[in-house]
């Protein structure tokens, strides 16, 4: 029969949504995330004969934008694919926000949306979001690398393929395909892919070997070299530790790279930006430091925050997968662009063929061993935090330095922390240290300790995000750190932790205000208005959904309860945390970077 023919009743399905999720299947994807609705429900329809045969299935969401936060989370912890999915309408359009954050950290999701049939285009049909209604293919081409309409069968695969390939093409991002019900409901002609997906995304390992050829001399030159690591670094960071070991180099983070190394690592002096230590931000402008080495690193004003790396140029150079990154460092003196694995492994190669002249030498009496990168558990850090004794302190209501300090002697050394937007991040970045012993030696290319996602920074982003992390990493202990505003606005997604049998354990922060507004204004001279919220039972809220509930008012109620076996249960815990009202958290810089902005 014709491509576009209507499927008979009763007959073997193979419609459109059959091969879309055939292709998924290509790529490994196990979930799409999503909400059904009349107009998608052919989508779902396939989605139901893919589970009956053990391929990708459904994970329904609670709001649209928390399927994005969960298909944010899967990518970001397996490498597959993020796929989400809605309804016309308000379904695509509550997608936004989700996307906006997945476009803003480059985040390859693969976004799908129904569209209301083609022969009622123009006649007001319920929830028609076409070019004649609310142009949905529009409102998400302004936070998507792809954006169309698929108005006839013909087109189907080839815009398929166009946009997942455009998905992983640099820089990543989420691509958008709206389908009309009665296109997706046909029958396609063609059962199976014709195209092979793996295949066509496989990627050779960039490599300019002049570029290297320099970088090998730069790092050689270099008698007080600096790593700037950022998030883009970790599929190679395990050899990028053991250059860094060679080299004697001190490195440091970006927000988004903090998860890729060890607190504890001698050579580690912390994060730089928003709120990071101030011994890392004072290296980047430390004279006696002559090379900074920038590796995977988005340079936003969270990386930045006020750092003017054009001031000493001479000083910079940039090694890059992606150019979105080296454009924003246009002033380095070298740009090195290519598969980071394969420069440094070729850098590795270099120096273990001539030597490094000032290696990191490790004393394995006291518990390293480089073989299997591990550390004693009291490992000095090599950095200092502000308020070091309130990191510490047994005061009642606790303090969210010490809640962030308590955290890894609570949970499992291998457990995945998720900060959420607001002032869950900006405690987390700066005193959240999980017990990371690994020093060097090749490593999991998802294998970053903790998550936050930056730029867009939107709130709730951690709770879908740790569903999504849990499902790709079911051996793996998940944390999500969140605040109470944030729970109010996306709480209701740990029901789906709870379908899932997810054992993850939410810990709010909670101290009845928008925390970061709150000391915003204070801090900035602002009025006091708005920030403040009504007093709320979380571990109440908990139980009513069949999650276990527990409420922490000190440091001692943590350490009290056996919190390894949360994560044994086949579902998720909740912590709710009075944390005191009137810490300020460690975010001096951007309240400055606001000053500025308003002068």
């Amino acid at each position: 029969m014709p491509a576009y023919e209507v499927q008979a009743e009763g007959t073997a399905p193979h419609e459109y949504g059959d091969l879309l999720l055939s292709y998924l299947e290509q790529l490994g994807v196990e979930y799409v995330f999503g909400i059904p609705g009349g107009a998608i429900e052919p989508f779902y329809n396939a989605l139901a004969r893919s589970e009956r045969r053990g391929g990708p299935r459904a994970i329904t969401a609670r709001h649209e934008t928390g399927a994005a936060f969960m298909a944010d989370g899967y990518w970001r912890n397996s490498g597959k694919l993020g796929v989400c999915c809605s309804t016309t309408g308000p379904g695509a359009t509550n997608l936004l926000t989700g996307v906006a954050s997945a476009y803003e950290n480059n985040i390859p999701l693969l976004v799908i949306t129904a569209q209301t049939a083609l022969s009622s285009f123009g006649s007001g049909s319920l929830q028609e979001s076409s070019c004649t209604g609310v142009n949905t293919v529009e409102l998400f081409r302004y936070c998507c690398r792809y954006s169309t309409l698929v108005s006839h069968p013909d087109q189907f695969e080839r815009k398929l393929v166009t946009a997942i390939t455009t998905a992983f093409a640099a820089p990543m991002g989420p691509v958008h395909l709206s389908i009309p019900i009665d296109l997706m409901r046909t029958t396609s002609a063609n059962a199976t892919p014709t195209v092979d997906l793996p295949d066509l995304l496989r990627k050779p390992s960039l490599f300019d070997s002049d570029a290297v050829g320099r970088l090998y001399s730069a790092l050689k030159q270099a008698k007080n070299p600096l790593f700037v690591i950022g998030d883009d670094a970790s599929e190679a960071i395990g050899l990028i530790l053991s250059l860094a070991l060679g080299l004697n180099a001190k490195m440091v983070a970006t927000p988004h790279g903090k998860g890729l190394i060890s607190p504890y690592h001698p050579l580690f002096r912390g994060v730089i930006g928003f709120s990071g230590h101030q011994g890392a931000q004072a290296l980047l402008t430390d004279p006696t430091i002559d090379s900074i080495f920038i590796i995977g690193a988005q340079f936003s004003e969270w990386a930045s925050q006020g750092w003017k790396p054009q001031e000493h140029p001479q000083r910079i150079i940039d090694i890059e997968a992606s150019e979105s990154n080296l454009t924003k460092l246009p002033m380095a003196a070298l740009h090195v662009r290519g598969r980071l694995e394969t420069i440094f492994e070729s850098l590795l190669k270099r120096f273990d063929k001539h030597g490094f002249s000032q290696p990191l030498i490790l004393n394995t009496s006291d518990g390293v061993d480089a073989g299997n990168s591990k550390v004693k558990r009291d490992e000095i850090k090599q950095f200092t935090l502000n308020d070091e004794e309130k990191y510490r302190s047994d005061a009642t209501p606790i303090k969210p330095q010490r809640l962030m300090r308590e955290l890894p002697n609570v949970f499992p050394a291998n457990t995945h922390y998720l900060a959420d937007a607001g002032a869950s991040f900006s405690w987390a970045t700066h005193y959240l240290h999980p017990h990371d012993r690994r020093l060097c030696g090749r490593r999991d290319a998802k294998g970053g300790l903790f998550r936050a996602s930056l730029n867009f920074a939107s709130m709730g982003w951690a709770i879908g995000s740790a569903i999504g992390t849990a499902l790709a990493r079911r051996d793996t202990p998940v944390v999500c750190i969140t605040g109470d505003g944030s729970l109010l606005m996306s709480g209701q997604e740990i029901t789906v932790a709870v379908a899932e049998q997810l054992p993850v354990v939410f810990v709010i922060l909670n101290d009845s205000a928008y925390g970061m507004v709150k000391h915003g204004q204070r801090m900035t001279g602002g009025e006091a208005i708005a920030a403040n919220l009504p007093p709320t039972n979380f571990a109440a809220f908990a139980q009513a959904m069949g999650v276990e509930g527990h409420i922490i008012y000190s440091a001692e109620d943590l350490l009290r309860l056996n919190c390894l076996d949360f994560f044994k249960k086949q579902g998720p815990t909740l912590l709710d945390v009075r944390i005191d009202k009137d810490e300020v958290p460690p975010f001096d810089l951007r309240i400055k970077t606001l000053k500025d902005d308003h002068e």
